[in-house]
């Protein structure tokens, strides 16, 4: 795709389609859940949604259009760079009304500034930059709702989707033939972070990987045998962490769920950490799981979620696997076998299914579900090599720390990468919240492998 292909109207109209899902996500939140408690690992709402505005401004129309600040003392309010996470619930915000009007004045100017310009290579990257700098906050919302227990957002299914969850499992690996392999994207994206710069041969060994991520059949058979008591399937670091208590925040946000919900009291402590975070055990001892503000039972063939990657690290042990590195579930997405069927080809596929747009047929991807689907669901998405859901439904964790690629640079938005290299993992394929738009093969997700409050899973390969 060259940026060429996308008109100014184009790029107006995301803008338009972005402001429209953030503006969803909260609609419905009182003025005290749009502050909600203070917690380390999510935003007060207000703030959130002020900040998107304000990044918006600051790289649209004063970066690129050189104006002014619009809104004074703004940058002291909503610049995440400069303003320390612990403080933002203490800020004089604006109100909620006063927010709404400061974010559809950006709007309305930046669609205005960007209707009057043709744009090129070089310019097009500020308006994809707030744009998907969007898209990512509105999945951080969503999962503000679960960690938090507000209701499901409320938004209406798009016409001709239908929203069948079923599915059943998937077994068994795809055997992939290794060999020589671009690892990353490519210039001719109308946008690419600088974290996926740019495409460098690696070789990859012949492997064998899951066709489907960990269901929640699967790792609760983990759980059942004691999974989180042995300390020989975690690492020393995943077994400190452990032994800690995990996340109080996490914790807390469960228990809290549970006190209001005194039919469903928890059968252990918070700090005693013996499963997923928002599993909790049923009548007959079935397990169920908290979505959002509602406890349901536990779907088998749903993919597990909102674990970390030392719990992901764990099972893969217990079972015998590993992870995946994030060259080879790169491979597994795009590659497609050569003419003899032993090697890999040359051409190296945008998405799983191949170069055409992300459809509700083949991917789980823009809400349109509210949730994700069994994991043998959506077979139209299939890899070449017979992998299934690489794309969206849920992120999946790899074995590889989040590091840069040879030859990087910084992009001007250089705190988007360069803060977290060496702390973080590389997550890859998006989740059921995520923006079609936004996602493709080479995306690179990066969380510290504590985090458990993202819509993450993983998939395994054999040893």
């Amino acid at each position: 795709m060259d940026a060429g292909e996308f008109t100014s109207s184009q790029l107006a109209e995301l803008l338009r389609d972005a402001r429209a899902r953030t503006l969803a996500l909260v609609a419905d939140l009182s003025d005290e859940q749009m502050i909600g408690p203070r917690l380390p690992i999510v935003n007060p709402p207000l703030w959130e949604i002020g900040h998107v505005a304000w990044t918006q401004e600051f790289w649209l129309l004063r970066h690129l259009g050189k104006r002014g600040p619009l809104l004074e003392g703004g940058d002291a309010l909503y610049n995440s760079t400069e303003v320390a996470h612990d403080t933002r619930w203490d800020l004089s915000l604006l109100s909620r009304e006063k927010t709404l009007d400061y974010m559809q004045t950006i709007l309305n100017q930046g669609v205005e500034f960007l209707i009057s310009r043709k744009p090129d290579k070089e310019t097009a990257y500020f308006p994809w930059l707030v744009i998907f700098h969007e898209d990512m906050h509105d999945e951080a919302i969503a999962y503000t709702r679960q960690t938090l227990g507000y209701p499901p957002p409320r938004w209406s299914i798009p016409s001709g989707v239908n929203p069948d969850m079923e599915g059943g499992p998937l077994a068994g690996d795809a055997k992939i033939p290794g060999g020589s392999f671009p690892l990353g994207a490519t210039p001719d994206f109308p946008f690419v972070f600088d974290n996926e710069k740019w495409s460098h041969v690696v070789q990859v060994k012949p492997f064998r990987i899951a066709r489907a991520p960990v269901t929640n059949a699967e790792f609760a058979a983990f759980v059942d045998d004691g999974g989180y008591r042995r300390a020989e399937f975690w690492s020393e670091a995943g077994w400190r962490w452990l032994q800690s208590g995990g996340s109080p925040a996490l914790e807390a946000s469960f228990a809290k769920f549970f006190n209001t919900n005194q039919e469903h009291r928890p059968n252990s402590s918070p700090r005693n950490i013996e499963h997923p975070v928002y599993w909790q055990r049923g009548l007959h001892g079935r397990w169920c799981q908290r979505v959002f503000d509602a406890l349901v039972a536990l779907g088998e063939h749903l993919p597990v979620l909102h674990v970390n990657w030392y719990e992901a690290e764990a099972y893969s042990n217990w079972a015998g696997r590993r992870l995946p590195t994030e060259a080879e579930w790169e491979m597994a997405a795009s590659c497609e076998p050569d003419a003899g069927g032993r090697g890999i080809g040359q051409r190296k596929r945008l998405f799983p299914w191949g170069d055409e747009p992300p459809t509700a047929e083949r991917v789980n991807l823009d809400c349109c579900f509210t949730g994700c689907l069994e994991v043998g669901a959506l077979p139209a998405g299939d890899s070449a090599f017979g992998c299934r859901q690489m794309i969206g439904n849920v992120w999946e964790w790899t074995a590889s720390d989040f590091r840069p690629y040879p030859g990087f640079v910084a992009d001007p938005y250089k705190e988007y990468s360069q803060p977290w290299f060496g702390t973080h993992k590389v997550l890859r394929g998006g989740c059921w919240a995520t923006r079609s738009r936004l996602i493709r093969n080479t995306w690179r997700n990066f969380y510290t492998p504590d985090r458990r409050d993202v819509w993450a899973g993983f998939r395994t390969c054999a040893k």
